[in-house]
């Protein structure tokens, strides 16, 4: 019977396209999980990078205020040095 042989055949291609297009919807779920998970890094990147940058303003506030401190330091030493000196040379 040629009818039921043309009816087997569109159901076996139907099944086939039904597959293929489960297929596509799988593969783009996968996709868009994908890139939910990528979104979600790239937001820790940029909060990484902002606490990051945070930090390093910290610490070149730290760094200038002991070069400040250093440079105190040393010139009270010189007038030390140098009242010692003058002391010494009486």
């Amino acid at each position: 019977m040629p009818t039921d042989k043309s009816l087997e055949l569109a159901i076996s291609d139907l099944k086939f396209a039904i597959g293929g297009l489960e297929n596509a919807i799988d593969a783009r779920i996968e996709r868009q999980r994908m890139g939910a998970e990528v979104e979600g890094e790239v937001r820790r990147v940029h909060a990484d990078r902002a606490r990051l940058a945070q930090e390093l303003d910290q610490s070149e506030f730290r760094a200038n205020r002991l070069e400040e401190v250093n440079r105190e330091v040393s010139r009270r030493l010189v007038t030390a040095m140098e009242t010692i000196r003058a002391v010494l040379d009486r």
